[in-house]
């Protein structure tokens, strides 16, 4: 080394390549972090878009076959409306079915809580007679001398009322204009990006939105047979409330993993009150027969194409996105997961045809590229081709 001069300092090629990939990994995980934060601040407007969405994946096909006799508004409108009229019907014959076994059912619970008072009492148990009558004379008192409080909070969680038909509101007037032009929608989003990822865009796009609906016509046709093989089982068993807890199974299914056993273990309580221990456990073993089917025949049968999740990212998706919003985050995690991955994998499959032809991608290529990378049939993808070549 000359007098004068400093040393130099040699960085192994590890380190450059980690502190490279470090700082990006910092930019994206802040990117990410702020998106996140936006979307906890405008939470409703983000589930009213996403239920917006489920509405148009369920609604736009029916929508295009009235459309083939109709003016597309009144097609639209009068699926929106048909729609509206059949979850309210089911409402109403809910509500029906719990109002005519209003006096069965308190008879029948009363004569259950006795029972399992009399259970409790026999070995293997052996609880004091006086327990339950002393909890129950503690929670009477409770809430006697706590009424004012429960009143008022119940008055100041009415804004969550508000908030929640808000988000619906606003999730039907997304999705009249989503079945209405969507597609319009779209080439307008899609005209406004640069040229450079324009391309990309679109075969993510086009990926995402198969996915999606793909996975929402699965998980509501996976409920509605959870739903319906809950409700027979129910019925012949004798349990009361068989179509109200059908539907809470119907609902509870969009949770994939552990919605259908919570459902079952309120359809269980109900039994154990009213029909004894042997049919609760018997609706208990129902937690088992309708996730083997669900994991075994339903899940691979209607959902397999859509959704290629191992059941690990299924069970860890659905964990962290109740821990960061709850129900929300249950219901959403797993879809958004599967077109996060739709997505990237399309856009590699798309780089590798592209690495394979040897050629540049055009604007022309896009849309024949989304839909070979979105699953498109090797015909479509040809007559992209020869209309790009002829170009």
């Amino acid at each position: 080394m000359q007098p004068g001069t400093s040393p130099t300092v040699t960085v192994s090629p590890f380190l450059r390549t980690a502190a490279a990939y470090a700082w990006r990994l910092l930019v994206v995980g802040v990117l990410v972090y702020s998106l996140f934060a936006v979307l906890g601040r405008f939470h409703e407007i983000g589930v009213a878009l996403f239920l917006g969405l489920v509405i148009t994946a369920l609604l736009r096909p029916l929508a295009d076959v009235v459309a083939r006799g109709l003016p597309r508004p009144f097609a639209v409108v009068l699926t929106l409306l048909g729609s509206i009229a059949l979850v309210l019907g089911v409402l109403a014959l809910v509500g029906e079915a719990v109002a005519g076994e209003r006096t069965t059912l308190v008879r029948e619970f009363r004569v259950g809580v006795g029972r399992i008072e009399d259970w409790l009492e026999r070995p293997p148990f052996r609880l004091n007679p006086g327990a339950l009558s002393d909890l129950q004379a503690k929670i009477g008192e409770y809430l006697s001398s706590h009424r004012s409080t429960l009143v008022s909070t119940a008055l100041s969680g009415a804004h969550h009322v508000v908030a929640v038909l808000t988000t619906l509101a606003l999730a039907v007037f997304s999705a009249v204009f989503f079945v209405h032009s969507g597609d319009r929608q779209w080439a307008w989003f899609h005209k406004q990006l640069p040229g450079s990822i324009r391309e990309r865009v679109a075969v993510g796009g086009r990926a995402a939105w198969r996915t999606f609906t793909g996975y929402t016509h699965g998980i509501v046709l996976v409920a509605a047979v959870n739903a319906v093989l809950v409700g027979i089982a129910l019925w012949l068993l004798g349990v009361p409330l068989a179509v109200p807890l059908a539907l809470l199974e119907f609902v509870a299914a969009f949770v994939p993993l552990i919605g259908s056993p919570i459902a079952l273990a309120v359809a269980a309580v109900v039994a154990l009150a009213s029909q004894g221990p042997l049919v609760a456990a018997i609706v208990i073993g129902l937690i088992v027969v309708i996730g083997q089917i669900e994991g075994h025949v339903l899940h691979p049968l209607v959902l397999s194409w859509a959704v290629r999740l191992h059941p690990l990212v299924v069970a860890i998706s659905v964990v962290a996105g109740s821990i960061a919003a709850g129900i929300v985050g249950a219901v959403v995690a797993v879809p958004l997961v599967s077109v996060v991955w739709s997505v990237h994998t399309a856009l590699r499959d798309a780089r590798a045809a592209r690495a394979e032809a040897g050629t540049a991608p055009t604007d022309g290529d896009a849309e024949t590229a989304a839909e070979a990378a979105a699953g498109g049939d090797a015909e479509t993808a040809a007559e992209g081709g020869a209309e790009t070549a002829e170009d």
